[in-house]
Protein backbone atom coordinates (compact mmCIF):
# COMPACT_ATOMS: atom_id res chain seq x y z
CA UNK A 1 0.00 0.00 0.00
CA UNK A 2 2.88 2.38 0.95
CA UNK A 3 4.31 2.29 -2.78
CA UNK A 4 0.76 2.61 -4.18
CA UNK A 5 0.61 5.54 -2.47
CA UNK A 6 4.22 7.07 -3.17
CA UNK A 7 3.33 6.04 -7.34
CA UNK A 8 -0.05 7.71 -7.08
CA UNK A 9 1.96 10.73 -5.30
CA UNK A 10 4.57 10.67 -7.91
CA UNK A 11 1.96 10.68 -10.46
CA UNK A 12 -0.02 13.52 -9.25
CA UNK A 13 3.43 15.37 -9.41
CA UNK A 14 4.39 14.69 -12.50
CA UNK A 15 0.73 15.78 -13.87
CA UNK A 16 0.96 18.99 -11.61
CA UNK A 17 4.17 20.15 -13.17
CA UNK A 18 2.84 19.15 -16.73
CA UNK A 19 0.24 21.40 -16.20
CA UNK A 20 2.10 23.72 -14.94
CA UNK A 21 4.26 24.06 -17.73
CA UNK A 22 0.97 24.13 -20.65
CA UNK A 23 0.48 27.27 -18.05
CA UNK A 24 3.80 28.68 -18.02
CA UNK A 25 3.18 28.66 -22.40
CA UNK A 26 0.21 29.73 -21.89
CA UNK A 27 1.15 32.56 -20.64
CA UNK A 28 3.90 33.64 -22.66
CA UNK A 29 4.28 32.27 -26.20
CA UNK A 30 2.76 30.55 -28.97
CA UNK A 31 3.26 26.80 -29.62
CA UNK A 32 2.61 26.93 -33.26
CA UNK A 33 2.32 30.20 -34.67
CA UNK A 34 4.96 32.47 -33.30
CA UNK A 35 4.03 35.87 -33.61
CA UNK A 36 0.33 35.53 -34.81
CA UNK A 37 -2.58 37.04 -33.39
CA UNK A 38 -5.30 34.50 -33.40
CA UNK A 39 -6.99 33.67 -30.40
CA UNK A 40 -6.08 30.03 -29.18
CA UNK A 41 -2.68 30.47 -31.00
CA UNK A 42 -1.11 33.42 -29.11
CA UNK A 43 0.15 34.74 -25.79
CA UNK A 44 -3.17 35.44 -23.34
CA UNK A 45 -4.04 37.99 -21.04
CA UNK A 46 -0.17 39.82 -21.96
CA UNK A 47 -1.57 42.83 -19.50
CA UNK A 48 -3.18 40.66 -16.70
CA UNK A 49 -1.78 40.29 -13.47
CA UNK A 50 0.50 36.97 -13.43
CA UNK A 51 -1.59 33.70 -12.70
CA UNK A 52 -1.80 32.59 -9.29
CA UNK A 53 -0.45 28.59 -9.48
CA UNK A 54 -1.53 26.31 -6.54
CA UNK A 55 -3.87 28.06 -4.64
CA UNK A 56 -7.98 27.27 -5.26
CA UNK A 57 -9.62 29.78 -5.70
CA UNK A 58 -13.83 30.24 -4.85
CA UNK A 59 -16.02 28.50 -6.29
CA UNK A 60 -17.18 29.15 -9.97
CA UNK A 61 -20.58 29.73 -10.48
CA UNK A 62 -22.67 27.80 -13.17
CA UNK A 63 -22.97 30.75 -16.26
CA UNK A 64 -18.65 31.19 -15.73
CA UNK A 65 -17.99 27.33 -15.51
CA UNK A 66 -20.05 26.78 -19.10
CA UNK A 67 -18.17 29.84 -20.53
CA UNK A 68 -14.82 28.10 -19.83
CA UNK A 69 -15.65 25.30 -21.16
CA UNK A 70 -16.83 26.63 -24.02
CA UNK A 71 -13.29 28.54 -24.32
CA UNK A 72 -11.64 25.51 -24.30
CA UNK A 73 -13.53 24.06 -27.10
CA UNK A 74 -13.45 26.86 -29.15
CA UNK A 75 -9.98 27.21 -28.65
CA UNK A 76 -9.15 23.58 -30.21
CA UNK A 77 -11.19 24.28 -33.09
CA UNK A 78 -9.09 27.37 -33.15
CA UNK A 79 -5.98 25.34 -33.64
CA UNK A 80 -7.85 23.19 -36.58
CA UNK A 81 -7.96 26.56 -38.73
CA UNK A 82 -4.72 27.50 -37.95
CA UNK A 83 -3.33 24.36 -39.12
CA UNK A 84 -5.77 24.96 -42.05
CA UNK A 85 -4.43 28.76 -42.47
CA UNK A 86 -0.92 28.53 -40.86
CA UNK A 87 2.02 29.53 -42.32
CA UNK A 88 2.86 26.04 -44.09
CA UNK A 89 -0.26 25.82 -45.79
CA UNK A 90 0.08 29.73 -46.69
CA UNK A 91 3.81 28.81 -48.58
CA UNK A 92 2.01 25.82 -49.80
CA UNK A 93 -0.41 28.71 -51.55
CA UNK A 94 2.42 30.51 -52.47
CA UNK A 95 4.76 27.50 -54.37
CA UNK A 96 1.72 26.99 -56.23
CA UNK A 97 0.79 30.05 -57.39
CA UNK A 98 4.57 30.81 -58.44
CA UNK A 99 4.96 33.19 -55.71
CA UNK A 100 8.92 34.35 -55.90
CA UNK A 101 11.22 34.87 -52.60
CA UNK A 102 10.68 38.57 -52.56
CA UNK A 103 6.35 37.90 -52.66
CA UNK A 104 6.93 35.20 -49.93
CA UNK A 105 8.68 37.19 -47.44
CA UNK A 106 6.24 39.82 -47.93
CA UNK A 107 3.37 37.15 -47.29
CA UNK A 108 4.22 35.40 -44.20
CA UNK A 109 5.76 38.73 -42.29
CA UNK A 110 2.02 40.10 -42.65
CA UNK A 111 0.54 39.03 -39.10
CA UNK A 112 4.03 41.39 -37.93
CA UNK A 113 3.58 44.18 -39.78
CA UNK A 114 -0.23 44.34 -39.22
CA UNK A 115 0.97 44.99 -35.57
CA UNK A 116 0.80 48.77 -36.17
CA UNK A 117 -2.72 48.74 -35.56
CA UNK A 118 -2.24 47.64 -32.01
CA UNK A 119 -2.81 50.67 -30.92
CA UNK A 120 -6.18 51.20 -33.11
CA UNK A 121 -7.59 48.58 -31.60
CA UNK A 122 -6.85 49.15 -28.42
CA UNK A 123 -9.47 52.28 -29.32
CA UNK A 124 -11.79 50.06 -30.85
CA UNK A 125 -12.09 47.98 -28.34
CA UNK A 126 -12.46 50.56 -25.69
CA UNK A 127 -15.21 52.36 -27.83
CA UNK A 128 -17.33 49.13 -28.82
CA UNK A 129 -16.62 46.78 -26.00
CA UNK A 130 -14.64 43.58 -26.20
CA UNK A 131 -16.71 40.76 -27.05
CA UNK A 132 -18.22 42.94 -29.67
CA UNK A 133 -15.22 43.59 -31.37
CA UNK A 134 -13.89 39.93 -30.77
CA UNK A 135 -16.62 38.61 -32.30
CA UNK A 136 -17.03 40.85 -35.22
CA UNK A 137 -12.99 41.12 -35.96
CA UNK A 138 -12.24 37.58 -35.61
CA UNK A 139 -14.80 36.30 -37.31
CA UNK A 140 -13.94 38.31 -40.71
CA UNK A 141 -10.43 36.99 -40.18
CA UNK A 142 -11.40 33.47 -40.63
CA UNK A 143 -14.29 33.91 -43.42
CA UNK A 144 -11.34 35.98 -45.53
CA UNK A 145 -9.95 32.86 -46.53
CA UNK A 146 -13.43 32.04 -48.47
CA UNK A 147 -12.08 33.27 -51.68
CA UNK A 148 -9.29 31.14 -51.56
CA UNK A 149 -11.82 28.32 -51.09
CA UNK A 150 -13.78 29.40 -54.34
CA UNK A 151 -10.13 30.25 -56.21
CA UNK A 152 -10.31 27.67 -59.18
CA UNK A 153 -13.13 28.73 -60.27
CA UNK A 154 -12.86 32.69 -60.40
CA UNK A 155 -11.26 32.27 -63.90
CA UNK A 156 -8.34 35.14 -62.47
CA UNK A 157 -4.88 34.97 -64.02
CA UNK A 158 -2.05 33.91 -62.25
CA UNK A 159 -1.02 37.61 -61.72
CA UNK A 160 -4.85 37.89 -60.61
CA UNK A 161 -4.54 34.73 -58.17
CA UNK A 162 -1.24 35.97 -56.63
CA UNK A 163 -2.91 39.40 -55.72
CA UNK A 164 -5.52 38.20 -54.15
CA UNK A 165 -3.52 35.80 -51.63
CA UNK A 166 -1.60 38.94 -50.71
CA UNK A 167 -4.68 40.82 -50.39
CA UNK A 168 -6.31 38.02 -48.64
CA UNK A 169 -3.14 37.61 -46.41
CA UNK A 170 -3.40 40.77 -45.53
CA UNK A 171 -7.26 41.37 -44.85
CA UNK A 172 -7.19 38.32 -42.66
CA UNK A 173 -4.10 39.38 -40.42
CA UNK A 174 -5.34 43.22 -39.84
CA UNK A 175 -8.35 42.01 -38.56
CA UNK A 176 -6.65 39.15 -36.42
CA UNK A 177 -4.68 41.67 -34.64
CA UNK A 178 -8.12 43.57 -33.82
CA UNK A 179 -10.14 40.53 -32.73
CA UNK A 180 -6.87 39.51 -31.07
CA UNK A 181 -6.30 42.55 -28.94
CA UNK A 182 -10.48 42.28 -27.97
CA UNK A 183 -10.24 38.92 -27.25
CA UNK A 184 -7.42 39.29 -24.72
CA UNK A 185 -9.34 41.96 -22.82
CA UNK A 186 -12.21 39.80 -22.95
CA UNK A 187 -10.58 36.85 -21.05
CA UNK A 188 -9.01 39.27 -18.73
CA UNK A 189 -12.19 39.81 -17.62
CA UNK A 190 -14.07 36.58 -17.80
CA UNK A 191 -11.30 34.58 -16.34
CA UNK A 192 -11.02 35.00 -12.22
CA UNK A 193 -7.19 35.24 -11.41
CA UNK A 194 -7.09 32.59 -8.89
CA UNK A 195 -7.97 30.02 -11.50
CA UNK A 196 -6.05 31.50 -14.35
CA UNK A 197 -3.02 29.32 -14.65
CA UNK A 198 -4.94 25.61 -14.20
CA UNK A 199 -7.29 27.61 -17.04
CA UNK A 200 -5.12 27.69 -19.25
CA UNK A 201 -2.69 25.21 -18.46
CA UNK A 202 -5.60 22.91 -19.30
CA UNK A 203 -6.75 24.74 -22.27
CA UNK A 204 -3.10 24.88 -24.07
CA UNK A 205 -2.94 21.42 -23.27
CA UNK A 206 -5.93 19.85 -25.27
CA UNK A 207 -5.54 22.81 -27.61
CA UNK A 208 -1.56 21.70 -28.36
CA UNK A 209 -2.98 18.35 -28.83
CA UNK A 210 -5.33 19.73 -31.47
CA UNK A 211 -3.06 21.20 -33.25
CA UNK A 212 -0.93 18.77 -34.01
CA UNK A 213 -3.51 16.18 -35.07
CA UNK A 214 -5.16 18.57 -37.42
CA UNK A 215 -1.31 19.94 -38.70
CA UNK A 216 -1.17 15.88 -39.67
CA UNK A 217 -4.56 15.25 -40.85
CA UNK A 218 -3.91 18.84 -42.86
CA UNK A 219 -0.27 17.37 -44.05
CA UNK A 220 -1.39 13.88 -45.01
CA UNK A 221 -4.30 15.96 -47.37
CA UNK A 222 -1.80 17.84 -48.90
CA UNK A 223 0.68 15.15 -49.46
CA UNK A 224 -2.25 12.87 -51.19
CA UNK A 225 -4.03 15.87 -52.85
CA UNK A 226 -1.75 18.22 -53.91
CA UNK A 227 -1.57 19.35 -58.08
CA UNK A 228 1.16 18.11 -60.18
CA UNK A 229 1.29 21.64 -61.69
CA UNK A 230 -1.40 24.84 -59.94
CA UNK A 231 -3.19 24.83 -57.15
CA UNK A 232 -4.94 21.55 -57.33
CA UNK A 233 -7.92 20.68 -54.77
CA UNK A 234 -6.04 20.42 -51.33
CA UNK A 235 -5.45 23.86 -50.61
CA UNK A 236 -9.17 25.16 -51.56
CA UNK A 237 -10.76 22.24 -49.28
CA UNK A 238 -8.49 23.20 -46.42
CA UNK A 239 -9.26 27.14 -47.07
CA UNK A 240 -13.15 25.89 -47.05
CA UNK A 241 -12.38 23.94 -44.04
CA UNK A 242 -10.45 27.61 -42.59
CA UNK A 243 -14.18 29.10 -43.01
CA UNK A 244 -16.18 26.71 -41.50
CA UNK A 245 -13.91 26.17 -38.28
CA UNK A 246 -14.47 30.29 -38.60
CA UNK A 247 -18.03 29.95 -38.32
CA UNK A 248 -18.11 27.56 -35.76
CA UNK A 249 -15.61 29.17 -33.47
CA UNK A 250 -17.59 32.41 -33.83
CA UNK A 251 -20.88 30.77 -32.73
CA UNK A 252 -18.72 29.34 -29.72
CA UNK A 253 -17.36 32.77 -29.00
CA UNK A 254 -20.59 33.83 -29.22
CA UNK A 255 -21.74 31.43 -25.85
CA UNK A 256 -19.59 32.90 -23.74
CA UNK A 257 -21.18 35.64 -21.57
CA UNK A 258 -19.69 39.24 -21.23
CA UNK A 259 -18.88 39.66 -17.74
CA UNK A 260 -17.91 43.54 -17.78
CA UNK A 261 -20.86 45.79 -16.80
CA UNK A 262 -21.56 48.10 -19.90
CA UNK A 263 -19.51 51.40 -18.90
CA UNK A 264 -16.83 49.68 -16.94
CA UNK A 265 -14.22 49.82 -20.02
CA UNK A 266 -11.32 52.39 -18.43
CA UNK A 267 -10.69 55.86 -20.51
CA UNK A 268 -8.24 55.80 -23.18
CA UNK A 269 -5.65 58.35 -22.07
CA UNK A 270 -3.79 59.39 -25.36
CA UNK A 271 -0.76 60.18 -23.13
CA UNK A 272 -0.25 57.17 -22.12
CA UNK A 273 0.59 55.87 -25.53
CA UNK A 274 3.98 57.83 -24.93
CA UNK A 275 5.06 56.64 -22.25
CA UNK A 276 7.03 54.07 -23.44
CA UNK A 277 9.02 56.10 -25.36
CA UNK A 278 10.06 58.57 -22.46
CA UNK A 279 11.14 55.45 -20.41
CA UNK A 280 14.53 55.29 -20.27
CA UNK A 281 14.08 51.09 -19.07
CA UNK A 282 11.41 50.64 -22.26
CA UNK A 283 13.83 52.39 -24.72
CA UNK A 284 16.31 49.63 -23.78
CA UNK A 285 13.93 46.63 -24.32
CA UNK A 286 12.13 48.50 -27.20
CA UNK A 287 15.50 48.55 -28.99
CA UNK A 288 16.36 44.91 -28.42
CA UNK A 289 13.32 43.55 -30.07
CA UNK A 290 13.28 46.09 -32.90
CA UNK A 291 17.16 44.48 -33.31
CA UNK A 292 16.39 41.07 -32.68
CA UNK A 293 12.77 40.65 -35.01
CA UNK A 294 14.99 42.41 -37.30
CA UNK A 295 17.69 39.54 -37.14
CA UNK A 296 14.61 36.53 -37.21
CA UNK A 297 12.94 38.21 -39.78
CA UNK A 298 15.86 38.31 -41.93
CA UNK A 299 15.60 33.95 -42.68
CA UNK A 300 12.10 32.98 -40.53
CA UNK A 301 9.66 33.11 -43.21
CA UNK A 302 11.95 31.08 -45.61
CA UNK A 303 12.47 28.13 -43.40
CA UNK A 304 9.01 26.55 -44.57
CA UNK A 305 10.32 27.21 -48.29
CA UNK A 306 13.30 25.72 -48.09
CA UNK A 307 12.12 22.90 -46.39
CA UNK A 308 9.71 22.53 -49.17
CA UNK A 309 11.29 23.11 -52.03
CA UNK A 310 15.12 22.34 -51.35
CA UNK A 311 14.96 19.48 -48.88
CA UNK A 312 11.58 17.62 -50.36
CA UNK A 313 10.21 17.54 -46.98
CA UNK A 314 6.99 16.34 -46.85
CA UNK A 315 3.93 18.06 -45.09
CA UNK A 316 3.73 15.27 -42.52
CA UNK A 317 7.22 15.62 -42.30
CA UNK A 318 7.26 19.04 -41.49
CA UNK A 319 4.26 18.64 -39.25
CA UNK A 320 6.09 16.49 -36.99
CA UNK A 321 9.46 18.82 -37.18
CA UNK A 322 6.82 21.19 -35.64
CA UNK A 323 4.89 18.82 -32.75
CA UNK A 324 8.89 17.47 -31.63
CA UNK A 325 9.80 21.24 -31.22
CA UNK A 326 6.77 21.75 -29.14
CA UNK A 327 6.54 19.11 -27.44
CA UNK A 328 10.50 20.26 -26.49
CA UNK A 329 9.39 23.42 -25.79
CA UNK A 330 6.58 22.07 -23.23
CA UNK A 331 9.24 19.85 -21.20
CA UNK A 332 11.61 22.87 -21.16
CA UNK A 333 9.40 25.44 -19.78
CA UNK A 334 9.17 24.53 -16.38
CA UNK A 335 12.89 24.88 -15.67
CA UNK A 336 13.28 27.91 -17.77
CA UNK A 337 10.28 29.53 -15.24
CA UNK A 338 12.44 28.58 -12.36
CA UNK A 339 15.37 30.16 -13.94
CA UNK A 340 13.76 33.17 -14.22
CA UNK A 341 11.66 33.54 -10.80
CA UNK A 342 15.59 33.14 -9.12
CA UNK A 343 17.98 35.11 -11.80
CA UNK A 344 15.67 37.53 -13.77
CA UNK A 345 14.45 37.51 -17.11
CA UNK A 346 17.11 39.65 -18.82
CA UNK A 347 19.89 37.03 -17.99
CA UNK A 348 17.72 33.93 -19.64
CA UNK A 349 16.57 36.25 -22.59
CA UNK A 350 20.71 36.79 -23.17
CA UNK A 351 21.54 33.37 -22.82
CA UNK A 352 18.68 31.84 -25.36
CA UNK A 353 19.32 34.49 -27.46
CA UNK A 354 23.08 33.66 -28.14
CA UNK A 355 22.08 30.08 -28.28
CA UNK A 356 19.46 30.58 -31.17
CA UNK A 357 22.05 33.01 -33.19
CA UNK A 358 23.30 28.94 -34.05
CA UNK A 359 19.95 27.77 -34.91
CA UNK A 360 20.18 28.72 -38.62
CA UNK A 361 23.71 27.71 -39.59
CA UNK A 362 22.28 24.09 -38.68
CA UNK A 363 20.07 24.76 -41.80
CA UNK A 364 23.09 24.28 -43.89
CA UNK A 365 23.75 21.31 -42.82
CA UNK A 366 20.61 19.21 -44.21
CA UNK A 367 20.01 18.30 -47.61
CA UNK A 368 17.17 16.55 -49.59
CA UNK A 369 18.47 13.12 -48.70
CA UNK A 370 19.96 13.98 -45.15
CA UNK A 371 17.46 15.30 -42.84
CA UNK A 372 19.08 14.32 -39.78
CA UNK A 373 20.54 17.28 -38.39
CA UNK A 374 16.98 18.87 -38.01
CA UNK A 375 17.30 16.63 -34.92
CA UNK A 376 19.55 19.17 -33.25
CA UNK A 377 17.20 21.85 -34.48
CA UNK A 378 14.38 20.09 -32.83
CA UNK A 379 16.56 20.03 -29.26
CA UNK A 380 17.66 23.44 -29.58
CA UNK A 381 14.86 25.40 -31.15
CA UNK A 382 12.36 23.68 -28.70
CA UNK A 383 14.37 24.84 -25.38
CA UNK A 384 16.08 27.86 -26.62
CA UNK A 385 12.87 29.80 -28.02
CA UNK A 386 10.98 28.21 -25.01
CA UNK A 387 13.14 30.32 -22.71
CA UNK A 388 13.28 33.16 -24.57
CA UNK A 389 9.55 33.37 -25.07
CA UNK A 390 9.12 33.15 -21.85
CA UNK A 391 11.88 35.62 -20.57
CA UNK A 392 10.83 38.19 -23.62
CA UNK A 393 7.06 37.89 -21.88
CA UNK A 394 8.27 38.58 -18.22
CA UNK A 395 10.61 41.33 -18.86
CA UNK A 396 8.04 44.27 -20.68
CA UNK A 397 5.71 43.22 -17.86
CA UNK A 398 9.13 44.17 -15.45
CA UNK A 399 10.09 46.98 -16.90
CA UNK A 400 6.26 48.53 -17.38
CA UNK A 401 4.03 49.83 -15.04
CA UNK A 402 0.67 48.81 -14.12
CA UNK A 403 -0.53 52.23 -14.75
CA UNK A 404 -0.34 52.40 -18.45
CA UNK A 405 0.65 48.87 -19.23
CA UNK A 406 -1.18 47.95 -22.22
CA UNK A 407 0.23 51.00 -24.64
CA UNK A 408 3.68 49.73 -23.31
CA UNK A 409 2.57 45.94 -24.56
CA UNK A 410 0.94 47.61 -27.65
CA UNK A 411 4.60 49.53 -27.94
CA UNK A 412 6.70 46.64 -27.86
CA UNK A 413 4.11 44.59 -30.48
CA UNK A 414 4.43 47.11 -32.62
CA UNK A 415 8.08 48.03 -32.65
CA UNK A 416 9.01 44.31 -32.76
CA UNK A 417 6.35 43.91 -35.60
CA UNK A 418 7.18 46.23 -37.96
CA UNK A 419 10.77 45.50 -37.61
CA UNK A 420 10.14 41.72 -38.65
CA UNK A 421 7.82 42.84 -41.39
CA UNK A 422 10.62 45.15 -42.92
CA UNK A 423 13.47 42.74 -42.66
CA UNK A 424 11.12 39.75 -44.32
CA UNK A 425 10.81 42.08 -47.05
CA UNK A 426 14.41 42.71 -47.33
CA UNK A 427 15.47 39.15 -46.90
CA UNK A 428 12.69 38.22 -49.90
CA UNK A 429 14.85 40.88 -51.97
CA UNK A 430 17.96 39.65 -51.23
CA UNK A 431 16.94 36.56 -52.14
CA UNK A 432 15.81 36.99 -55.42
CA UNK A 433 19.04 38.54 -56.13
CA UNK A 434 21.15 35.48 -55.39
CA UNK A 435 21.24 32.84 -57.73
CA UNK A 436 19.06 30.00 -56.68
CA UNK A 437 22.02 27.33 -56.63
CA UNK A 438 25.80 28.40 -56.96
CA UNK A 439 29.28 26.37 -56.05
CA UNK A 440 31.45 27.93 -53.29
CA UNK A 441 34.49 26.09 -51.80
CA UNK A 442 33.46 22.62 -53.72
CA UNK A 443 30.10 23.16 -52.11
CA UNK A 444 26.33 23.68 -53.84
CA UNK A 445 24.61 26.26 -51.98
CA UNK A 446 21.13 28.00 -52.83
CA UNK A 447 20.05 31.81 -52.15
CA UNK A 448 18.09 30.96 -48.75
CA UNK A 449 21.64 29.54 -47.58
CA UNK A 450 22.64 33.22 -47.97
CA UNK A 451 19.34 34.67 -45.40
CA UNK A 452 20.52 31.74 -43.00
CA UNK A 453 24.04 32.80 -42.07
CA UNK A 454 23.15 36.70 -42.35
CA UNK A 455 20.04 35.81 -39.91
CA UNK A 456 22.35 34.25 -37.18
CA UNK A 457 24.90 36.91 -37.79
CA UNK A 458 22.64 39.65 -37.19
CA UNK A 459 21.06 37.47 -33.73
CA UNK A 460 24.39 37.58 -32.43
CA UNK A 461 24.75 40.98 -32.50
CA UNK A 462 21.19 41.43 -31.37
CA UNK A 463 22.06 39.41 -28.43
CA UNK A 464 24.55 41.62 -26.72
CA UNK A 465 21.51 44.00 -26.76
CA UNK A 466 20.06 42.20 -24.10
CA UNK A 467 23.00 43.29 -21.99
CA UNK A 468 21.96 46.70 -21.61
CA UNK A 469 18.39 46.02 -20.72
CA UNK A 470 17.95 46.92 -17.03
CA UNK A 471 15.62 44.55 -15.08
CA UNK A 472 14.58 45.76 -11.41
CA UNK A 473 15.71 43.65 -8.78
CA UNK A 474 17.27 40.78 -11.39
CA UNK A 475 21.03 39.00 -11.73
CA UNK A 476 21.41 41.65 -14.35
CA UNK A 477 24.52 39.51 -17.20
CA UNK A 478 26.85 42.16 -18.84
CA UNK A 479 29.03 39.59 -20.70
CA UNK A 480 29.21 36.10 -21.62
CA UNK A 481 31.65 35.46 -18.79
CA UNK A 482 28.89 36.56 -16.39
CA UNK A 483 25.97 34.48 -18.81
CA UNK A 484 28.19 31.88 -18.14
CA UNK A 485 28.83 32.51 -14.04
CA UNK A 486 24.88 32.50 -13.50
CA UNK A 487 24.34 29.22 -15.44
CA UNK A 488 26.87 27.50 -14.10
CA UNK A 489 26.71 28.23 -10.48
CA UNK A 490 28.93 24.86 -9.63
CA UNK A 491 31.90 25.96 -11.59
CA UNK A 492 32.67 29.08 -9.69
CA UNK A 493 34.71 28.69 -6.48
CA UNK A 494 33.60 29.57 -3.30
CA UNK A 495 36.20 31.90 -1.76
CA UNK A 496 35.43 34.68 1.41
CA UNK A 497 35.51 37.46 -1.14
CA UNK A 498 32.46 36.41 -3.54
CA UNK A 499 29.72 38.61 -3.49
CA UNK A 500 26.78 38.61 -1.56
CA UNK A 501 24.13 37.14 -3.86
CA UNK A 502 21.59 39.47 -5.70
CA UNK A 503 18.36 41.21 -4.06
CA UNK A 504 15.45 39.33 -4.21
CA UNK A 505 13.26 40.29 -7.60
CA UNK A 506 10.57 42.69 -7.67
CA UNK A 507 7.22 40.83 -8.22
CA UNK A 508 6.46 40.99 -12.30
CA UNK A 509 3.04 42.41 -11.27
CA UNK A 510 5.05 45.58 -9.57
Amino acid sequence: MRGRGKRIAVSAAFRRRLVQSFASLATGVPLFRPGASLPGASAPLLGAPPPLDGHRGPPLHRRLRASLKVSIVEGMFAEVFTACAGPTVLTAWAIALKLGPFLVGVMTALPFFAQFVQFPAAWLTLCFGHRRVALTAVCLSRLALLPMALLPWLGLSLEGQQHLLLAVAGASALLAVVGNNAWVAWMGELVPGAVRGRFFGKRTALTTLMGTGASLTAGLLMDRLKGLDGVGMALPLLALAACVMGVVTTLMMAAQHDPAPPGSSPKLELKAALLPWKDDGARRVLLYQVAWNAAVGVSAPFFALHSLQNLKMTFVIMALHAAAVAGVRVLTAPLWGRAIDKLGAQPVLMLCSLGISAIPMLWLLPSAGTLWPLLFDVLLAGALWSGHGLAIFALPLTVAPRRGRPFYLAAFATAGGLAYAAAAALGGALAARVPQQFMLGGHLWVNLHVLFVVSSVARLGAAFLAARVNEPGAATTRTLAQVVERFAPRLRPVTAGSRAPSPPRAPTGA
